[in-house]
């Protein structure tokens, strides 16, 4: 059952299964900016995390988040049609958020369409708030939502 999959980095193998899902599911009208190449870059960057849940072919989610300073980008996330509302969303974003705090992350920022209304609520639900919208964002065809979600620092025990 998808729902119970767990979390895994994606693999070189992965990266034309997630350029297919961003293109579906999130460039769709847009020019195809996530491609193949790019998304393989990504994954081997060491400053960025490219999470899925599912097994190569059967990809349910993914989320692409920079880490830069105190700060990380979620560059993509995407959850399959099937498979949302089931909570497979939530766990994901949940993973990268806690990989994000234990680095040292203080914020998290993120765009989306502004006309993605389930986006905007799925990211409202976990903690981010709107900063602004910023027109023709997309390749000056679609404006932009920007999010941003600020982390409690993790306690340190050592003490």
């Amino acid at each position: 059952m998808i729902a119970a999959a767990a979390v895994r980095l994606a693999r070189g193998a992965d990266a034309a299964e997630i350029a297919h899902i961003s293109r579906a599911d999130i460039e769709h009208g847009l020019p195809w900016s996530w491609t193949a190449d790019r998304v393989a870059s990504a994954i081997e960057d060491p400053d960025v995390n490219v999470a899925v849940i599912g097994e190569p072919g059967a990809i349910a989610a993914f989320g692409i988040m920079a880490y830069r300073d105190a700060t990380a980008h979620l560059l993509l996330f995407s959850v399959r049609a099937p498979h949302r509302r089931r909570g497979v969303g939530s766990r994901l974003l949940l993973w990268l958020e806690t990989v994000a705090r234990e680095i040292g992350i203080e914020r998290i920022l993120l765009e989306c369409r502004r006309d993605n209304a389930p986006a905007r609520n799925f990211y409202a639900e976990h903690g981010y708030h709107e900063l602004a919208i910023t027109r023709g964002y997309y390749r000056g065809l679609e404006d932009a939502v920007r999010l941003e979600k600020h982390l409690p620092r993790v306690a340190d025990d050592s003490r």
